[in-house]
């Protein structure tokens, strides 16, 4: 629904901006800016995610090693399980099924947290690239500036200014 919103917004303004526009004669500068582009060339990206990949590091090693810990003793458990007691099967049977379960719990905490981080480094990010992007478009005079689009003419697109802004700062 927000996405529809913005949409509808755009193209409202576009509308309004042309019809103004071919009344006053005035030709309208438009610029766009491709996002998906700032997340992965613009510094303060690359440094958020190097942050991220700091903050994270130790504890998915402790994921894949505790992953790689039930491996093995789900391998152990294939090869001695014909000579294991009925009794003995099912305790090493349920061992590794609440091994499994705390493993899957960590992994969804580990990846919900992660996934939350990311979002607020990304968000500063953008709001960082939003306030270069409104620099430039003063400093330049567009009459407005898309950051989503199907299409766009390479001459209509100011990615390269924002990304120079950005990684200049």
């Amino acid at each position: 629904m927000k996405k529809f919103t913005r949409h509808l917004l755009v193209a409202t303004s576009i509308g309004l901006a042309a019809f103004s526009g071919a009344a006053s004669a005035q030709a309208l500068k438009f610029g766009f800016v491709n996002t998906d582009r700032i997340f992965r060339e613009a510094s303060p990206a690359l440094a958020a995610q190097a942050k991220l990949e700091q903050e994270f590091s130790k504890r998915e090693a402790d994921l894949n090693g505790q992953g790689a810990t039930l491996k093995a003793a789900s391998e152990k458990f294939e090869r001695e399980a014909p000579t294991l007691s009925d009794t003995q099967r099912a305790q090493r049977q349920r061992q590794l099924a609440e091994q499994d379960r705390d493993l899957q719990r960590r992994s969804r905490e580990f990846q919900e947290d992660l996934n939350t981080r990311r979002n607020e480094e990304l968000q500063q990010v953008l709001e960082r690239a939003n306030r270069v992007i409104k620099q430039v478009a003063e400093a330049e005079s567009y009459d407005l500036i898309l950051q989503d689009a199907v299409y766009v003419n390479p001459k209509n697109d100011i990615t390269d200014k924002v990304l120079k802004a950005l990684n200049g700062k």
